[in-house]
């Protein structure tokens, strides 16, 4: 049996696209453990998490610039120069007591609302919360279906425990935290009927048909050294702001905030088939446990997909910091590792989805973090290392341009990967030399200087680490190897692309041809070091460091490098996914190199053990504690499963784009419309009984691609703005 390509032309694609399971998280009862059960919403740089109790209310928010710390010379991982990131505050609503029934919580991620329903003394009471991006609000909507029928009192609390205040119809707070940054909230509470009044630092409200609550808070943060890390002071925008915002109709409000939203996240639409009524019947935290037990709820899994994008949605948008090790979401003053941008693997994981899940803006914050702190940077480099070209940072790294921790002397290659990947996705030259160049030409000239030859001539990254597993300051990792061949590789590609700097491309092409590459061990495995360390490379840890060139980097894989890829699935194998492998991080990045292997009943494998063993009720990983990078990466992971474009033509450098490379028994009918593929490529593909039905390619720019299903490729050329739909038959 051979598949065949029919080529339908410009069409429509023939399938219709499914919604997919529905888009909510809902619950019985409300949330009392801020982890576990409290619900996330977000804007890019304000964020929330909704406790939706019927007695209280409870909002915990942050701003992503609250941050104490500084440039952190010294590279010291202490509160005091590598800072944390702060929680900001809270809001609480007291309703008062009594017995409801017919509660309900949730949160729709398709419009990023979330509600709560009861009913008490038979009045049915709702609420909405979202983080608006247009109105740069986090907004509460209160209702009830009685007039007169809400009384109770507000009050807002500094994370700090400075004094709030109450004025007329707001509550605010204003303080300075230790490194000098300014911060400030407020809450402007629209009545409509009944009657407000301040009681001490509390609004109290009675008999009201309804009210609108509308909170604002930022800082003076500046994302500019220049500038000193500091901007105008926030209260210059938090009046314009509530002003603004309480001119509008709550309608209007949600209506502008609900088309934003879904402009972004209505990009992809997943449906991975049928999934049983009971399942759909049940609150998310039973499916949850349904899920681990009869593992047949597809609906659940299209769900994780999404999510993961909603959060990154809600915690990087153009114009904020980057999502951190939390996201956005954070209720601690001293959180687990400062709550830090990781850059051994937890930031680039945060941003994997960024590109092939359609939300490539939201990686802009990245580039725009690590652009700043470039110059502290470099100066650190210097005297950590003496005067040498380019920078290199610490492992934790902080919205100051500080960094701390050990130095991660590896980690901006890794950060340099995502530039490159912005630019093969997109194909935007002027991002590409505008952008990027800088950070790959200025990264690639400290390795270029700081690379140590062996004896036979080889290149080899000296005190390097195969990061978090093994000795330290040993040299020519496979981690740091494979590091090098990714940067200097892509370095060169942008160099031939601009048509710059022919001396620096000759000493790539020279530096690339010299670098100790990727080795087969005694019993077949991949090595992980230039010796190799039987009890480590046998152990269940969690790190698989040494497999970044099977994903996310493409110098191994299963068609140009058979025999080094069935050494790294060796490894992989070997690591298992018992014990220490069980981390909310793990699952993904396993979900990703198995799918890159062509292995789909181990990535489903892996699906599974991320909601089995790190699945919080809310579904957000845990490692633990919270982080949020197992629940952006999963996302990426299941992308991989789906279409895979990391292949090129070695003559023509176009992009090879493989169609369902690791589809599971489990997913044997379905569809997704809006993956991206490098080149510049949108891809929509439905499957049936197992295998592809139609493939839809769009193209945002001019060029020509490979695809490939099965045994089968076919070339395709387009023109920016044009798409083919192919149909697939059998002889």
């Amino acid at each position: 049996m051979k598949m065949n390509w029919v080529i339908l032309g410009v069409l429509g694609f023939a399938t219709t696209m499914q919604a997919g399971s529905d888009m909510r998280l809902w619950y019985k009862q409300s949330a009392t453990n801020w982890e576990k059960q409290a619900l996330p919403i977000g804007n890019g740089r304000l964020g929330g998490m909704v406790f939706g109790g019927a007695q209280e209310e409870h909002v915990q928010f942050n701003v992503d610039s609250l941050w104490t710390g500084d440039e952190n010379p010294a590279g010291k991982y202490d509160h005091e120069h590598m800072g944390d990131y702060q929680n900001f505050g809270d809001l609480f609503i007291d309703f008062g007591e009594g017995v409801v029934s017919n509660y309900m919580r949730d949160l729709d991620i398709s419009t990023a609302v979330a509600s709560v329903s009861y009913e008490k003394k038979g009045v049915a009471y709702r609420r909405e919360m979202f983080c608006s991006q247009p109105d740069n609000v986090l907004t509460i909507r209160l209702t009830a279906n009685k007039s007169g029928a809400l009384s109770g009192a507000i009050r807002l609390i500094d994370g700090r425990e400075n004094t709030s205040k109450a004025k007329g119809n707001l509550l605010s707070f204003r303080g300075t935290l230790s490194n000098g940054m300014l911060y400030e909230a407020r809450v402007k509470v629209v009545k409509e009927g009944g009657a407000l009044k301040t009681k001490g630092d509390q609004l109290v409200f009675a008999n009201c048909d309804a009210l609108t609550l509308l909170l604002v808070a930022d800082t003076d943060y500046k994302m500019d050294r220049a500038s000193g890390w500091r901007g105008e002071d926030p209260a210059a925008r938090l009046g314009p702001w509530l002003a603004a915002a309480s001119a509008k109709q709550y309608t209007q409000l949600k209506s502008d905030h609900i088309k934003d939203h879904q402009s972004l996240f209505g990009r992809v639409v997943l449906d991975l088939g049928a999934t049983p009524k009971e399942a759909l019947e049940l609150p998310t935290n039973e499916r949850i446990k349904r899920y681990n037990k009869e593992g047949d709820d597809r609906g659940l899994e299209t769900l994780l997909f999404q999510y993961g994008r909603y959060l990154l949605i809600g915690s990087s948008r153009q114009g904020t910091l980057p999502a951190n090790l939390q996201g956005i979401w954070n209720n601690r003053n001293q959180p687990p590792w400062h709550s830090d941008f990781h850059s051994n693997i937890n930031q680039q994981m945060n941003y994997w989805l960024a590109e092939t899940a359609n939300l490539p803006e939201l990686a802009q914050p990245l580039f725009d973090m690590l652009v700043a702190g470039a110059p502290v940077y470099r100066e650190h480099t210097i005297k950590k290392y003496g005067e040498t070209q380019g920078y290199v940072t610490c492992m934790s790294i902080n919205p100051f341009g500080g960094s701390g921790w050990n130095w991660n002397i590896e980690g901006t290659a890794w950060l340099a990967q995502h530039f490159w990947e912005h630019y093969a996705f997109s194909r935007d030259q002027a991002f590409l030399e505008k952008t990027a160049w800088p950070w790959l030409r200025d990264v690639s000239l400290f390795w270029l200087a700081n690379l140590k030859e062996l004896p036979d001539g080889q290149l080899v990254v000296p005190n390097a680490w195969s990061h978090e597993h093994g000795p330290r300051n040993v040299d020519g990792t496979a981690h740091a190897q494979q590091l090098m061949w990714d940067l200097f590789g892509n370095t060169l590609a942008a160099a031939k692309i601009l048509d710059t700097d022919p001396k620096l491309q000759q000493q790539l092409e020279k530096t690339i041809a010299k670098l100790y590459g990727p080795k087969i061990g005694s019993w077949g495995q991949l090595m992980e070091w230039m010796g190799e360390k039987p009890d480590l490379e046998k152990s269940n840890h969690r790190h698989t460091s040494h497999l970044f060139a099977v994903y996310p980097g493409h110098q191994i894989s299963r068609e140009r490098t058979p025999k080094l890829s069935d050494a790294a699935k060796l490894s992989l194998e070997t690591r298992g996914s018992v014990g220490d492998s069980r981390r909310s991080w793990t699952w993904p990045w396993r979900t990703a190199l198995w799918a890159r292997f062509g292995e789909p009943e181990k990535c489903h494998e892996m699906i599974r053990g991320l909601f089995r063993y790190n699945m919080l009720d809310n579904m957000i990983t845990t490692h633990p504690p919270l982080q949020l990078d197992g629940s952006f990466g999963i996302t990426a992971g299941i992308c991989e499963m789906l279409l895979q474009s990391q292949v090129q033509d070695p003559k023509t450098g176009d992009p090879l784009i493989e169609l369902l490379p690791a589809l599971p028994k489990a997913w044997p009918a379905g569809n997704v419309k809006g993956l991206r593929a490098r080149g510049g490529y949108t891809v929509d593909l439905a499957w049936k009984d197992g295998k592809l039905a139609e493939a839809k390619i769009t193209a945002s720019v001019d060029g020509t691609c490979k695809l490939q299903y099965g045994d089968k490729t076919v070339p395709v050329a387009l023109k920016a703005g044009e798409s083919k739909v192919l149909s697939t038959s059998e002889s």
